[in-house]
């Protein structure tokens, strides 16, 4: 079993560890041997302490189990502070930094008994400048995504159960649709984001990464999101369909396998209703980015100020208002996302979620891309729940995202509906089934 047990989804190996049949030790060496042996194509890693997190694990091992997440290996995004490994942003500026501190989302998985096996690749910044060298694990030509490349990788390869990530734009629920993993990016303030490098406050959300909605529960758990525990309902879902005013420019796959869903799960007895977005929202992801370069003009001026000889210019761009945005754009872009949140959350009241995709299709092939965040803006803008379910899937057998959104502070409702769909959906699949 010991050469399996990467394999492992974060709650089976939890539920294991709770009948004493499995030791942190064993899942975290089993983790440390997949990277070994993968992570010289994947490059999810930005750095990994291989004899840290098994003396983390030997701790867990000789201690009382404090919760699900006791034990549990878990990959950490490169632009949020942990105290016991370098936090670099993928930045010149930052090589071999220090924080010397957890950040909030760290520090509760350790108050947990989780163990912190390494920081997986981003963008840079999380944001732009320096692309991350990490390759989707379905196949090493196409992207995985960004900008928690590395987490939404790790986790698809079988590096590690779980990893946290951050969204600003798309950039958890993107890598989780390219590479094929669950993912929930929560609703906005819900999770602290103290410890992180910001990048526009009215958007940045940490997001989470696991190998089934079991695990995303246990992590939704942990950082106290519920409010009632999820369960799989008897009665028929009432689901809403939402074709954003983006859905053109779904490739016609993508838009043909979603199709073919809506009608099989008809067919099973669920209940739908057009969730109707109108010309109100015809410039939402306009607006989306107004607020999120409006964050870039000050979350780099520390670093423009001390090493301005190494900061990309990007990100001097960035600073200097390459858009020229005024007072009154920003203020009507938050005005207009704030009128639009109202009206999408005013017509969820009778629904268990609402189905989209998560990104116009398949990976693009290259890294000089992360693909687009066409799916993804809107949802970020609005500041509510989104999940990726690794559900849908190309004729060469690539994962294609859906996506399950529902309105703020509704987690439990959203993975409630994500737990009844999973007997009727084909989410089974891996990128490591044949390795």
């Amino acid at each position: 079993m010991s050469d399996s047990l990467w394999q492992l989804s974060a709650s089976q190996a939890s539920a294991l560890m709770a009948r004493r049949d499995l030791t942190s030790e064993a899942y975290v060496r089993a983790c440390l041997q997949r990277i070994r042996a993968q992570d010289g194509t994947v490059k999810a890693w930005a750095s990994v302490d291989e004899a840290g997190a098994i003396a983390q694990a030997q701790a867990c091992d000789a201690m009382p189990r404090k919760g699900p997440l006791h034990g549990i290996p878990v990959g950490v995004k490169d632009v949020i502070r942990t105290k016991d490994l370098p936090t670099q942003f993928n930045s010149p500026i930052y090589e071999g930094f220090q924080a010397g501190e957890d950040a909030h989302c760290v520090a509760v998985l350790r108050a947990m008994g989780a163990v912190i096996l390494g920081k997986t690749s981003t963008l840079e910044f999380a944001c732009g400048g320096q692309f991350p060298a990490t390759t989707n694990p379905w196949d090493a030509a196409r992207t995985p995504g960004g900008s928690s490349s590395g987490s939404g990788a790790a986790v698809a390869a079988g590096m590690v159960p779980l990893a946290l990530g951050t969204q600003t734009g798309g950039s958890t629920i993107r890598p989780a649709a390219f590479c094929g993993v669950y993912a929930l990016k929560p609703t906005w303030g819900s999770v602290p984001f103290d410890g992180i490098k910001g990048f526009s406050p009215p958007l940045d959300t940490v997001g989470f990464y696991g190998r089934s909605t079991e695990d995303l529960v246990m992590l939704a758990q942990a950082y106290r999101l519920l409010e009632d525990e999820p369960i799989i309902l008897t009665r028929p879902l009432r689901l809403g369909i939402c074709q954003t005013p983006l859905w053109k420019q779904a490739e016609p796959e993508a838009a043909l396998a979603f199709e073919a869903l809506i009608q099989k799960l008809g067919q099973l007895g669920v209940e739908f209703q057009p969730v109707e977005l109108g010309p109100m929202y015809a410039d939402i992801n306009v607006w989306q980015d107004v607020v999120m370069q409006n964050g870039g003009r000050f979350a780099f001026l520390p670093e423009a100020l001390t090493t301005p000889q190494l900061l990309h210019d990007d990100f001097k761009a960035k600073l200097n208002n390459h858009l020229g945005l005024k007072g009154a754009v920003i203020r009507n872009a938050l005005d207009q996302i704030d009128r639009c949140r109202m009206h999408f959350e005013a017509q969820l009241d009778t629904l268990d979620g609402v189905l989209t995709l998560s990104a116009p299709g398949i990976a693009p092939l290259g890294l000089h891309t992360q693909g687009m965040a066409t799916f993804n803006r809107m949802w970020t803008a609005l500041q509510v729940p989104c999940i990726n379910v690794p559900a849908l899937w190309s004729s060469a057998g690539l994962p294609i995202g859906l996506q399950l959104v529902h309105r703020r502070y509704e987690e439990s409702k959203l993975l409630s509906c994500l737990l009844s769909l999973m007997p009727h959906l084909d989410a089974q699949r891996n990128p490591w089934s044949q390795t």
